[in-house]
């Protein structure tokens, strides 16, 4: 044995600061990715900040329409998180999928269906009728609608990049405050006027919105079987902005048509446990009743059906409006500020790590409303079971 083995090894036992394991930096991509988010984010808060300091948030929102270079920022920092980042992670094209699937489970594979006939059996229960009557009664209330389908009309407000009118089985229309591209309509969602419902078979209605004009501004009542929020409503600074935009996206639907919200939350699967409650109290007053429910790593994503025509007159004295709110409604403007601190980012090892860690949480939860477990088809994405999520 080479005796200058021995004095390397008693060197290194004596000086161990000379062998470490180096930090990998943050990648470029990473970095490029945090700071589209913060230009988001920014704008996000600035709105937030500005509702604090003045209230009238009809006036916040319509002098950030008018700003044009901050629009701009936001939509093309958008549409680069979902060209480069997004779609490399799933987190992107997840939601889009997941909304893909809800919509052919419900309107092609008999979703509807079933649903409709739960809410007969439910009614025929209320009135006294013995559960073995309502079985052997024939479903024929329940309209035919997808023999007549044709395309499912979806309306994908905040669509900034129009990542549904690449499916076939949709006639999207796109819309935005400020399009990324050219086939997203420009609308002020908030703003939009809203008329009497067509009164056409659906061709007719198919041709009227491939016919429609840029910029929209009004649009006839119960027009799409599909509405998307997604990553919409936490835009807005104020609960009631918010409750405006289900308001009308109830007007837009025909009945039995859906409305998809998705909304941020990197949260743990409980922390906001009582937020998601509160959010599906003030939807179902409307006259939706939810239909599926998950939780992604990074966001809730939500199915409503629409169940009645109408509302209710009473529901902002009653203050449903405020029941939809997000944590940031309650932060200083100092805890705004406080946000923007750098934290210690993880490693993609560690990413991976806490990832396996959820793995071992059931992946099929079960949703009380649908009657069926829902299991994602996109990996690394951890589904939460509903009644966890609404214990208070």
């Amino acid at each position: 044995m080479d005796p200058r083995d021995n004095v390397e090894a008693r060197e290194t036992e004596n000086h161990p600061e000379l062998f470490y394991v180096p930090i990998p930096d943050v990648s470029p991509s990473k970095k490029e990715q945090e700071k589209l988010s913060g230009v988001v984010k920014n704008v996000h808060r600035k709105l937030r900040r500005k509702y604090r300091e003045v209230g009238d948030f009809d006036k916040i929102w319509r002098e950030h329409c008018e700003d044009e270079q901050t629009l701009s920022e936001y939509a093309l920092a958008m549409k680069n998180l979902a060209d480069s980042h997004w779609a490399t992670n799933c987190e992107g094209e997840g939601r889009i999928e997941w909304c893909r699937s809800v919509c052919q489970e419900y309107y092609l594979d008999g979703g509807m269906k079933r649903m409709l006939e739960k809410d007969e059996k439910s009614a025929a229960l209320a009135i006294g009728l013995t559960s073995a009557s309502v079985s052997a009664q024939p479903s024929s209330s329940i309209p035919n609608l997808v023999a007549q389908l044709g395309k499912m009309r979806l309306l994908d407000v905040g669509s900034c990049f129009n990542p549904f009118l690449k499916f076939d089985e949709f006639l999207t229309v796109g819309i935005d405050i400020v399009p990324a591209v050219e086939s997203v309509y420009k609308c002020d969602f908030l703003n939009l006027q809203l008329q009497r419902p067509l009164q056409l078979a659906g061709d007719a209605v198919e041709a009227f919105l491939r016919q429609l004009h840029n910029p929209i501004d009004t649009l006839p009542a119960q027009l799409f079987h599909v509405v998307v929020f997604s990553l919409l409503l936490s835009y807005f600074p104020s609960p009631y902005q918010r409750w405006i935009c289900c308001k009308k996206a109830h007007e837009l639907l025909e009945l039995h048509g859906l409305l998809l919200i998705i909304t941020p939350d990197s949260s743990h699967q409980n922390r906001h446990a009582l937020m998601m409650r509160s959010w599906r109290v003030a939807v179902e007053s409307l006259g939706f009743k939810r239909y599926k429910y998950v939780k992604y790593s990074h966001m809730h994503l939500i199915a409503f059906r629409k169940v009645s025509v109408a509302t209710t007159s009473d529901l902002v004295s009653r203050n449903y409006p405020e029941m939809l709110y997000i944590p940031q409604d309650f932060h200083s403007n100092e805890e705004e500020d406080g946000a923007d601190t750098p934290v210690q980012v993880r490693s993609e090892f560690e990413d991976d790590q806490l990832a396996w860690g959820f793995m071992e949480l059931p992946d099929t939860p079960y949703d009380s409303d649908s009657g069926e477990s829902q299991s994602s088809s996109v990996p690394g994405f951890h589904e939460l079971e509903d009644p966890i999520l609404l214990q208070s």
